[in-house]
């Protein structure tokens, strides 16, 4: 893999001279973004090909920008011996942060999949709102069956997990004129933002509920029966966040009666089974976790890769740390 060198170090201003180096996923940065700042020797690596380093280099290596949706390139971590700070191109790290040596910095991708995730969940919304993947198969039959659908105008929705991409969300929706209900871990008056302890009491006067959780042991199934049954007559359950949070054997019971809709674009299991029940029931619509992946990703994570390099090299701290 392509590595370049940059020999003059900065010593008093820089990171350490045994780890000076970093790795990133992606060849030729400097050609969109200018030249690598001194005192950095940048080494390539997509997570994928042999990486093409000796354990002295590795052993350079300061600063990993992981391969973004790669997981088995993590299996690299026991050979970087000079580690300081790791790099996540995702906003969740919960898979990643246990696998880290002690004393290594962890850093997210806070920010890079707002909009593209946000958009996805629009997608999901308005597609089972308005009833599109019932259009799709009546033009794969050859069908014409107008009818009235429902409507995200006038809906009241509340996004569960109200961070950054819950923010983009509501950008959207406001725009459709819906009406948002902010719901995160704890409570923010101030913002207008309810605790998660709240919702047997907010969940009876929605009509679509939108997870964007994280998956944490306080999450994992966060979302189950009571919460399901708290939503009224076929309320919709959005969920972009992750797969665990949301209670699969309960969502399908409600699903499998038609009380309830869901657009899913995580699952769990994930990859959900060909055969399992949840994707023949005509009110689930289901995505194969591509919510933040669309064509704003590369450009967003190329400019913070460039940043936090130039930060690094500066002796400047890190954005996006994680605690």
């Amino acid at each position: 893999m392509p590595t370049h060198d940059n020999p003059h170090m900065s010593a008093h201003t820089g990171p350490r001279p045994e780890a000076p180096d970093v790795l990133v996923p992606w060849p030729d940065l400097e050609r969109a973004h200018g030249p690598w700042p001194e005192g950095v020797r940048v080494h390539v690596w997509d997570g994928v090909e042999p990486i093409g380093l000796d354990a002295d280099q590795l052993a350079r290596i300061g600063y990993w920008v992981m391969p973004y949706a790669t997981p088995e390139a993590a299996k690299l971590l026991p050979e970087l011996s000079g580690l300081r700070a790791v790099q996540s191109l995702s906003a969740g790290v919960e898979k990643l942060r246990p696998l880290l040596p002690e004393g290594v910095a962890l850093h997210n991708g806070r920010g890079l999949h707002d909009a593209s995730a946000a958009e996805h969940a629009l997608a999901l919304t308005l597609a089972a709102q308005r009833d599109l993947p019932r259009w799709v198969r009546d033009q794969d039959g050859g069908r014409w069956d107008p009818h009235f659908t429902r409507s995200l105008a006038d809906s009241r929705v509340a996004i569960v997990g109200y961070g950054s991409i819950g923010a983009a969300l509501e950008q959207r929706l406001l725009a459709c004129e819906a009406t948002v209900v902010r719901v995160a871990r704890r409570a923010r008056p101030e913002s207008d933002v309810h605790a998660v302890t709240d919702l047997p009491e907010l969940l009876p006067h929605v009509d679509i509920v939108v997870l964007v959780l994280p998956e944490t042991p306080d999450t994992v199934g966060l979302f189950g029966a009571a919460e399901l049954a708290a939503l009224p007559d076929d309320a919709l359950v959005v969920n972009i966040g992750r797969g665990r949070t949301l209670d699969t054997e309960a969502l399908l019971a409600e699903t499998r009666t038609g009380r309830l809709r869901a657009a899913l674009d995580v699952t769990s299991p994930e990859p959900l089974p060909g055969d399992h029940p949840l994707r023949a029931l005509p009110g689930v619509l289901i995505t194969p976790h591509v919510g933040g992946g669309s064509a704003t990703f590369r450009p967003r994570a190329e400019r913070l890769i460039v940043e936090q390099v130039r930060r690094w090299a500066d002796g400047e701290p890190l954005v996006n740390a994680m605690d």
